[in-house]
């Protein structure tokens, strides 16, 4: 009697996982690696969790932490929709495939708040907390956006605690995709009519008109300021920013040590595009580089103060506003220290570029420096 061949099986130690169990079942499994973008197809939309066909062993899923971050994205899916998403993990320890859909429900995002600044049409924000310059919100599909104190209407204005941990009405101002920017407006919803009301007295306002103005807040890129206009026997209060490279022609470190809120100032109207105003302080006083060049001729000497030493060489400033360059080219064997007075010559100035080209006047006969 033939004898029948016996096939061994090996034997099978220990856990294993289930692209080991297809491959011993001869299926070849294609590897997914973590952080790999792929595409696939919604194949079912649950409460707490989408389940996406990828052309793996099983769906991919997105779920947990994952799923809440994109859940406003999620209301506008469908089964069979076509989406890319990335691998978080290829296996985890049951097996299945997780993905996350952030990037995608990022760019829809963009895209949302970007036709709602168009449309004028409203989202709902949550305040998450203050800053000096307003209230830090959380918007759909996650993101996060800042109403300024300007734009909160006076149901808050007083006390912007109170929109902590609320949900309110808001309407999109600005959407900037390279800076990770959203700027949201709660009073255009709360306060529409004295919103347009203002618009029609910031229309009527002139460029270069003067205010008296009350510093509200001071923030590291310039101050907002409070002026009033009479329109229709109301006295109107408007607010707007003078930037900080609107404050002085001399440059500006730190505009902390210049102004406190409830300063008195005096200011210009330089812009009042889109109904927010722009103010200047500097432009009070006329521009210091009109006429530079018949004020500081080629190679005549003037007093200067050295204001800054640099690896570049020392910035000499000539009066408030006109500072030049001694190269450290030029500075051989010279030893410079800040607040020192000395005597220079123009070398060169380049009035579009607001840059001038200084040497050092040869006060001490044994050195060779100027020319």
């Amino acid at each position: 009697m033939k004898k029948t061949k016996k096939v061994s099986k090996k034997k099978v130690t220990g856990p294993m996982s289930m692209e080991e169990l297809l491959q011993l079942e001869g299926v070849q499994v294609g590897g997914l690696k973590k952080g790999q973008d792929v595409k696939g197809k919604i194949t079912a939309i649950k409460n707490k969790a989408i389940f996406i066909d990828i052309g793996g062993k099983t769906d991919a899923m997105v779920a947990g932490k994952e799923f809440e971050a994109v859940r406003d994205y999620v209301n506008d899916l469908k089964v069979g929709d076509e989406i890319e998403v990335q691998v978080k993990s290829p296996e985890n320890d049951k097996g299945q495939i997780l993905v996350s859909m952030r990037g995608a429900a990022a760019g829809y995002g963009w895209n949302y708040f970007t036709e709602k600044e168009k449309s004028g049409g409203e989202v709902t924000v949550f305040g998450k907390e203050l800053n000096r310059g307003g209230i830090v919100v959380v918007a759909p599909f996650g993101f996060f956006g800042f109403i300024p104190g300007s734009q909160i209407g006076s149901k808050y204005e007083s006390d912007p605690d109170k929109l902590l941990g609320k949900k309110v009405k808001a309407k999109v101002l600005e959407v900037e995709q390279t800076k990770n920017r959203l700027v949201f407006s709660e009073r255009l919803v709360s306060e529409p009519n004295k919103v347009g009301e203002e618009n029609v007295v910031i229309e009527n306002l002139e460029l270069d008109q003067v205010f008296e103005a009350e510093v509200v807040r001071v923030e590291p890129f310039g101050i907002f300021v409070k002026v009033e206009e009479e329109h229709k026997g109301k006295t109107m209060k408007l607010e707007g920013l003078v930037h900080i490279s609107e404050i002085s022609w001399e440059k500006v470190d730190d505009v902390n040590s210049l102004f406190k809120a409830k300063d008195k100032i005096k200011v210009k109207l330089v812009s009042k595009s889109e109904g927010r105003l722009q103010f200047s302080i500097k432009r009070l006083q006329d521009d210091p580089w009109e006429k530079i060049e018949e004020k500081y001729p080629k190679d005549k000497e003037f007093e200067g103060e050295v204001v800054k030493i640099a690896n570049f060489g020392a910035l000499v400033r000539l009066e408030p506003g006109i500072e030049g360059l001694v190269h450290v080219s030029k500075l051989a064997g010279v030893s410079l220290k800040e607040g020192e007075k000395i005597e220079v010559y123009i070398e060169s100035i380049d009035v579009n570029k607001r840059k001038i080209s200084l040497g050092l006047v040869n006060t001490d006969k044994s050195q060779v420096i100027y020319k």
